[in-house]
């Protein structure tokens, strides 16, 4: 990052300088800093055991997935400079964990927030953010592919999202939200596979986007009930922040009338474009 302000996400770790607080909780596994920094090496980053100013990327592991609602807790004089650095107008990006390991992957981390206790403290806070453990990073519109109809063996929704109406009902929904300042996001590395995700106050939408020109309308709408009611049983037994909502968002206002009031018993935010009203 260079000490730039981020736009709020940390997209890889090459060129990087790193420091850790010792041990990381990555996947419910505490890895050691030794075993940390090698990993970080692999993907281009170069690592210092003390803070200074030339650390980029602060790994902070004590955090991973959990919520932090105790401001009288504190943490290591090394988070305590990344957010002096911070105040003085050098950036430093703090990631937790779970961060880590996304970036291990190749996935984007969330920069994560800073806060001094209450008080006049020298403790410092990161705070947890509405859909942690769900959202991933920004949703990124998928090339289309043409496939090949073969009777029997179809996979209704693999074949859904290649579709173009199924990407172009995407993009205009990642649009429509733009429009309101709300970010779109993929599903989390260890979340159910839903299309796209937002936040908004305390509640974390989770959606299924169905195509439905060139399909049959109630199989494409049962589909997706059905898929985003797993989605939100899956992620409401998981220690998650925020409100689970899920959204079937469908290409085009459907026919039959009786589905508004199906999802609305049922709990689901059901919208088509192009206007997506309720979202």
């Amino acid at each position: 990052m260079n000490g730039k302000l981020c736009d709020g996400w940390v997209r890889s770790l090459a060129g990087e300088t790193l420091c850790f607080t010792g041990k990381v909780l990555i996947d419910g596994v505490w890895t050691l800093r030794k075993d940390c920094v090698a990993r970080a090496h692999h993907r281009g980053a170069s690592c210092k055991p003390d803070f200074s100013r030339k650390i980029t990327i602060f790994v902070h592991g004590d955090l991973a997935s959990q919520v932090v609602t105790d401001e009288q807790r504190g943490y290591s004089q090394k988070l305590v400079g990344a957010e002096r650095e911070r105040h003085l107008g050098h950036h430093v990006c703090v990631v937790d964990g779970d961060g880590f390991a996304d970036l291990l992957v190749g996935q984007p981390a969330r920069c994560r927030e800073l806060r001094r206790a209450a008080g006049g403290s020298d403790q410092v806070l990161v705070l947890p953010q509405v859909g942690d453990g769900i959202l991933g990073g920004p949703l990124q519109r998928h090339r289309t592919v043409h496939h090949e109809l073969s009777a029997l063996s179809l996979d209704l929704d693999k074949l859904d999202k290649g579709t173009e109406a199924h990407e172009a009902t995407v993009a205009a929904l990642i649009k429509h939200l733009a429009a309101r300042q709300v970010e779109v996001r993929g599903p989390g590395r260890n979340a159910p596979r839903f299309d796209a995700g937002w936040s908004r106050g305390d509640e974390v939408f989770i959606a299924e986007v169905k195509s439905l020109t060139g399909a049959g309308e109630d199989q494409q709408i049962r589909l997706g009930v059905g898929q985003v009611i797993d989605y939100a049983h899956q992620l409401r037994s998981l220690k998650t922040h925020g409100q689970v909502r899920p959204v079937l968002v469908l290409e085009k206002q459907p026919a039959d009338s009786r589905w508004t009031a199906m999802a609305r018993d049922n709990g689901i935010i059901l919208t088509w474009g192009p206007g997506f009203e309720g979202c």
